[in-house]
């Protein structure tokens, strides 16, 4: 394994850090803005559920990244490098302006760059481009669909008791709901990273004749996201736990539960969807379930913009940053 290796595998868990840090607050947005849990403890809690996702989840998700958005045989270490970059000025440039964009579209986007400024259009794999592309739109509306649903079967089983007593349950339920929501974060979104340093490997030859994930690209690559979530993007925090919707407690036990139901069955079809989109279509369908002006639709389509140019935005960086160092 070369130098350059070795730089590039540090570099991709550099980038799994930094999602880890700038979707930190999709894990504890809505805990910490119905004030169940500190800034401090509830960090802790995403960050240990974001470490263990890999025991429950499986690996589809790092093998469809790995080998289902770009041919493998393109990859090289040069196509990694401008794929790294470009998602990481990215999503730091998301974080300072405080959008909750999407690290792993930013990622997605950064490959199809590298690798179309390679090879050509022959690069890509257009059937996984265009399930990641739909799942753009679908993920969060399926978010928004279930917060919603669990929002009006709780609310209509609870219509009978006082606020303070639902308060007390949920206060309590949200540490479950936090806790499924992160590991479905840690399931999908790690698993990204996997995917490009096993991708990286194998166009070394250091995987033999079969692509597969080493056990311990997914050890670092879930230690590298939960201490970038231990970290957290505090700006972000109040973007996605205030500036949406107000949440009560039940409502943030909704919205969490809904989205680690939909993180749940996109990981197990081996889907990379955005955690980030996931969570804000459920908090909008849980804050909409209130009255539609609770929910701060200016704001929500600002944040909606912030997707839909994440991909081409980082495929272009991507692209010069290929052609700069190649």
């Amino acid at each position: 394994m070369t130098l350059f290796i070795i730089f590039l595998i540090l570099l991709a868990l550099l980038f799994d850090f930094l999602n880890g840090f700038n979707d930190s607050a999709n894990s504890i947005a809505t805990i910490v803005s119905t004030r169940v849990l500190s800034p401090r403890l509830a960090v802790l809690w995403a960050a240990f559920f974001n470490f263990i996702a890999f025991l429950f989840l499986g690996l589809h998700v790092a093998n469809t990244v790995g080998s289902g958005i770009v041919d493998v045989n393109v990859i090289d270490p040069y196509v990694i490098l401008a794929t790294l970059v470009g998602a990481c000025l990215w999503d730091i440039a998301a974080w300072y302006v405080g959008l909750p964009t999407s690290s792993s579209h930013a990622l997605i986007g950064g490959l199809v760059g590298s690798a179309l400024m390679k090879a050509g259009p022959d690069a890509l794999i257009l059937a996984g481009i265009f399930k990641v592309i739909a799942f753009i739109f679908i993920s969060p509306l399926v978010g928004m669909a279930l917060g919603l649903l669990l929002g009006g079967v709780v609310y209509r089983f609870f219509k009978k008791s006082t606020p303070r007593h639902v308060d007390h349950i949920f206060r309590k339920g949200q540490l479950v709901s936090a806790a499924l929501f992160s590991l479905g974060h840690g399931g999908n979104d790690a698993q990204k990273t996997m995917g490009i340093i096993a991708g990286l490997l194998f166009s070394a030859g250091l995987l033999g004749d079969t692509f597969y994930i080493p056990f311990w690209v997914v050890i670092s690559c879930q230690a590298a996201i939960a201490l970038g979530t231990m970290f957290g993007g505090w700006r972000i925090v109040k973007t996605m736990g205030q500036k949406i919707a107000k949440l009560k407690p039940v409502d943030g036990f909704c919205a969490e539960s809904g989205a680690a139901i939909s993180l749940f069955v996109t990981t197990a079809m081996g889907v990379p969807v955005s955690t980030t989109h996931t969570i804000t279509g459920a908090i909008m369908g849980v804050g909409s379930l209130q009255r539609l002006s609770a929910v701060r639709w200016g704001v929500a389509g600002r944040i909606v913009w912030a997707w839909i140019i994440t991909i081409p935005c980082s495929a272009t960086v991507a692209a010069l940053t290929y052609l700069l160092f190649h």
